[in-house]
């Protein structure tokens, strides 16, 4: 079976490198990082991952800008994207729906748990690789893992 293909796009070059080393170790993921968001959406065309993780708030560009540019690209439109950011508080997220513009969003701190949930329920299922599917159309519902996640975090709280 084929890894599932993962761009995380963030300036914070620690931030990314711990991600990366987590996934890595569960053999599930092939990771790329790019911490320049004026490269990602180059990396983006290169990598053709199956799901991108983008900081917001990043000093050459913005991730929503990023994300556009992105979407607006014919081999890439249909590319999930998680925006992941320290701007917006858990309670935030809960209050907006999780979602920015379209895209799902987590807050940091995140553990590995509930990023590697968050890719399982929202990443396209990979195609063997450097085959013609990897571009192919998959549908993408970021509320459904949203709606689960905060399902189990409210009844974990209340239980408290």
């Amino acid at each position: 079976m084929a890894k599932k293909r993962i761009l995380i796009v963030d300036d914070e070059e620690k931030f990314t490198q711990m991600v990366k080393i987590n996934l890595d170790e569960t053999g599930n993921y092939e990771i790329k990082t790019e911490n320049r968001a004026v490269r990602a959406l180059a990396a983006a065309k290169a990598f053709r991952p199956d799901l991108i993780l983008m900081d917001v708030i990043m000093p050459d560009l913005s991730g929503d800008i990023v994300a556009s540019r992105i979407e607006e690209d014919p081999e890439l439109k249909n590319t999930p994207i998680v925006f992941v950011t320290a701007t917006i508080r858990k309670v935030e997220a809960a209050s907006r729906g999780g979602v920015i513009g379209g895209h799902l969003f987590l807050s940091k701190p995140i553990s590995i748990e509930e990023l590697i949930d968050c890719i399982e329920e929202n990443a396209r299922v990979p195609a063997e690789p450097d085959s013609p599917e990897r571009a192919a159309i998959v549908s993408f519902n970021p509320f459904r893992w949203f709606r689960r996640f905060w399902k189990i975090k409210l009844n974990t709280e209340s239980d408290s």
